[in-house]
């Protein structure tokens, strides 16, 4: 399964990254501590947040994330955008809240690590 796969078929689009949608997903993770999110998000996989401030992006950069969701109808910041395409991140928005996404990835194939 790759980030395309769930953007076709889930509520999700693009805001970032649109060259890296082929990158596999290998899992998802969802959480709002940043520090959570680098200690046990696994390579690869879909991080479902509400946080839209740069460093969401400097984040799934370090754990090689496959790609940032920003769930609950939540834009993240024209600062985070930019630096998502200048780091190639692939950041995505949802209107759906966190719990709701959560589900509709689990259903897709994306569970935990």
């Amino acid at each position: 399964m790759t980030v395309n796969d769930l953007v076709s078929s889930l509520p999700l689009t693009v805001v970032a990254g649109h060259d890296r949608l082929t990158a596999p997903v290998t899992g998802g993770y969802v959480s709002d501590l940043l520090s959570n999110v680098m200690g046990f998000a696994a390579p690869g996989n879909v991080w479902v947040t509400m946080q839209g401030h740069q460093n969401i992006v400097a984040v799934a950069s370090l754990a090689g994330l496959a790609a940032v969701v920003v769930a609950g109808g939540a834009a993240p910041e024209p600062e985070t955008v930019a630096k998502a395409e200048a780091e190639g991140v692939v950041l995505l928005t949802s209107p759906l809240t966190s719990f709701e996404l959560v589900g509709q990835l689990y259903r897709s194939g994306v569970k935990g690590q």
